[in-house]
């Protein structure tokens, strides 16, 4: 009886530890996003989104002004970025990504009204 009582704990144990590491490191498939879902979010979130042409005039007027952050892969940074760009990469991951939030806080810095532009 207590050998069969130690097999179901283990069992248990390794159920457990296997469910932990894939709910901690499953990708999330995002669904194919659509505009109105884009836009949705950026109001739900107090966001305002410009085009592509709006961001190059206001990098060419106040660069200091606008704080860049490159999400992809370091890598990837390395092979190319906008001058001036930070990488902060972002992972696919809700576990990652709340690992990182304090990391990230640290990223964008205490000016709660500088503009940021994620790309």
């Amino acid at each position: 009886m207590q050998n069969r009582k130690s097999t179901l704990i283990a069992l248990a144990a390794i159920l457990i530890t296997v469910g932990a590491l894939w709910f901690t490191n499953h990708a999330i498939t995002p669904k194919e996003a659509t505009w109105n879902d884009v836009e949705a979010e950026a109001e739900g979130g107090g966001y305002r989104l410009i085009t592509t042409g709006e961001l190059a005039k206001e990098y060419q007027r106040h660069t200091g002004s606008l704080l860049l952050v490159d999400t992809r892969q370091e890598w990837e940074y390395r092979t190319g970025r906008i001058q001036g760009a930070v990488n902060f990469p972002m992972e696919p991951t809700w576990w990652s990504r709340w690992r990182k939030a304090s990391s990230l806080e640290q990223c964008l810095g205490p000016d709660k009204n500088r503009k940021v532009v994620f790309y």
